[in-house]
């Protein structure tokens, strides 16, 4: 037996921006699975985030260059889109005390490297 929802469209947006030297992916698909289509009262959208260039690169919100995320549905549309909401985000990760002492670090590195 097949769903309705095995034959809906899924609807993704994709954007590429440059964070401090590191070209970071977006993919963003604002009614995740259908949610809001099939009524529910918390619809939910999903963020993909990848450090492409150099590739997985570390992130103030992932050591790894990738952080799948799920938030409210309009959340990222009130931040101005997929691309703004990811470079507020980075940006104010980027303040937290790990990610200065992350950086405090490398650029030590590179002084004998």
């Amino acid at each position: 037996m097949t769903s309705p929802l095995d034959d809906r469209e899924r609807h993704f947006e994709t954007a590429t921006l440059d964070w401090q030297g590191i070209t970071v992916g977006v993919s963003y698909e604002p009614d995740w699975l259908g949610s809001g289509a099939r009524g529910s009262i918390f619809p939910i959208a999903h963020l993909e985030i990848r450090a492409i260039r150099p590739e997985r690169a570390v992130l103030p919100m992932t050591e790894t260059g990738y952080r799948s995320h799920f938030l409210g549905q309009g959340i990222v549309e009130d931040a101005g889109g997929p691309a703004a909401y990811v470079r507020t985000w980075l940006d104010h990760a980027a303040k937290s005390p790990a990610w200065r002492k992350l950086q405090a670090a490398t650029k030590q590195l590179d002084l004998f490297g």
